[in-house]
C-alpha cells in the first residue's frame, strides 16, 4: 500500500508516493509492483472510471512513486488512449544540471509480462552511474507501439505513437531537469516501432536504435512477422492496426518504404543470424530446461533469421539513399535477451555521444 499526505507533493503539486513499508529486506521488485499498483488505484480518479470518462484536454501526471534513489514510477494520463500509464524513469547519477533522455521500449509484451528490461537484464545497474534519464513506459502489449486505426476487441485502444511523440516527452521535460535532447531504442516488436516513431516526429529523437526488429511491414514477410505478434500471441486483429493488408496504412507505416524520412537521424541497427551462439546453450536456460532451450533454438532462431533478413534489406535501402547507418550483424545469436543486453552495451557509447551524455 502507498500513502501520501498534503505535504508529499512536488513543486507542481503532483503527489509523490513512497513505499509504506520500512522493513529490512524489502526488495525493489516489491516496491516497483506497488508503484504500478498505484496506477490501478488512480484510474477511477482520472474521471469517474476511465471507460466512461471524457478524455482530458492534455496529458498529465497523476502521481510519482519513488521506488528507490535511482528509480521513479510516473503515472501519466494519456488523453489519446484515455487511461493512466505507468512509466519507469531511471534518473541520472548526477542531477546537478540538465540531462538528456533515452526512451527504451520493451518488446512484444510491452512490459506487462515478465519479459522486460528490468527482469531480463541488469540495465538498471548498467545505467546507475550514467548521466541520462532512461524512460520506459509499461504497457502496449502486442500493439507495435503505433496508432491503431480502430479499437481492437482484444487489445483495446492503442495510440502509442501519439503517446511517445506528443504526450509523454513534454511530461518528462516538465517534471525532470532535461536538455530536451532525446534518443529512442527498442527490441523485437519495438525494434520496428522506434523507426516509425522517429519518422513520425522528425527532430524529436536525435538517434534511434533498433535491436532485432523488422523494418519491413507491408511486404509478405514483414506482415507474417507482425501476425505472429499481434494475432498469434496477442489475439488481436492486425487489420485494426493499419487497415487492409494491401492498403495505404501499411505502406505509410513501413520504415523501409519511408527510409528517406530518417535522413538526419542517427541510426543504429543490430541483429543476430538466428544460428545458435555462445549464449544459447542448455546451461543458459532456467534450471537447464530442455523444452525452453528447444523453443529458443527453433522458434527464437527462426524469428531472428527473419529479423536478420529485414535488417539487411533496410541497410541496403539506407545505403542506396546515402543515409548513414551503424549496423552490427552478429554471426550467431537467437531472438533473446542475452544478446539484446549486449547490443545495448555496445550501442550505448555511441548514443551517449549523440546525446552529450
Amino acid at each position: 500500500m502507498q500513502t501520501t499526505s498534503p505535504h508529499q507533493r512536488d513543486q507542481d503539486g503532483v503527489p509523490v508516493l513512497k513505499s509504506a513499508s520500512r522493513r529490512t529486506g524489502v526488495r525493489t521488485r516489491g516496491k516497483r509492483a506497488a508503484a504500478i499498483a498505484v496506477v490501478a488505484a488512480l484510474i477511477p480518479l482520472a474521471g469517474g472510471g476511465i471507460a466512461q470518462a471524457a478524455p482530458q484536454k492534455a496529458a498529465k501526471v497523476e502521481a510519482k512513486v519513488q521506488v528507490d534513489k535511482q528509480e521513479v514510477t510516473v503515472s501519466v494520463y494519456s488523453p489519446s488512449m484515455d487511461k493512466v500509464i505507468p512509466v519507469t524513469v531511471l534518473t541520472p547519477h548526477d542531477q546537478s544540471k540538465a540531462r538528456s533522455v533515452f526512451y527504451l521500449l520493451n518488446g512484444a509484451g510491452g512490459g506487462e509480462d515478465g519479459a522486460t528490461w528490468n527482469a531480463k537484464t541488469k540495465y538498471k545497474q548498467y545505467f546507475k552511474n550514467k548521466n541520462v534519464f532512461v524512460v520506459t513506459p509499461i504497457g502496449g502489449a502486442f500493439s507495435y507501439y503505433t496508432d491503431w486505426q480502430k479499437d481492437d476487441p482484444k487489445l483495446g485502444r492503442s495510440k502509442w505513437q501519439t503517446f511517445l511523440t506528443k504526450e509523454l516527452p513534454p511530461i518528462i521535460d516538465a517534471n525532470f531537469k532535461t536538455t530536451k535532447v532525446n534518443a529512442i531504442g527498442g527490441i523485437s516488436m519495438a525494434g520496428t516501432s522506434v523507426l516509425n516513431i522517429a519518422i513520425a516526429a522528425p527532430g524529436l529523437y536525435k538517434s534511434v536504435a533498433g535491436f532485432s526488429g523488422c523494418a519491413r511491414t507491408s511486404d509478405p514477410l514483414g506482415q507474417e512477422y507482425i501476425k505472429q505478434v499481434v494475432e498469434v500471441r496477442g489475439g488481436g486483429d492486425m487489420t485494426n492496426m493499419w487497415g487492409p493488408l494491401t492498403g495505404a496504412g501499411w505502406r505509410k507505416n513501413d520504415p523501409y518504404l519511408n527510409a528517406a524520412k530518417l535522413r538526419g537521424t542517427k541510426i543504429y541497427l543490430t541483429t543476430g543470424s538466428g544460428l545458435p551462439g555462445k549464449r544459447d546453450g542448455l546451461h543458459d536456460q532456467p534450471k537447464g530446461n530442455a523444452l525452453v532451450w528447444a523453443d529458443l533454438l527453433i522458434v527464437g532462431g527462426g524469428i531472428e533469421a527473419a529479423a536478420n533478413l529485414c535488417t539487411h534489406q533496410m541497410v541496403d535501402k539506407l545505403n542506396q539513399l546515402k543515409i548513414p547507418v551503424n549496423v552490427d550483424f552478429r554471426p550467431t545469436g537467437t531472438h533473446s535477451w542475452a544478446y539484446w543486453e549486449g547490443d545495448l552495451h555496445r550501442t550505448w557509447p555511441k548514443l551517449a555521444k549523440d546525446l552529450g551524455a
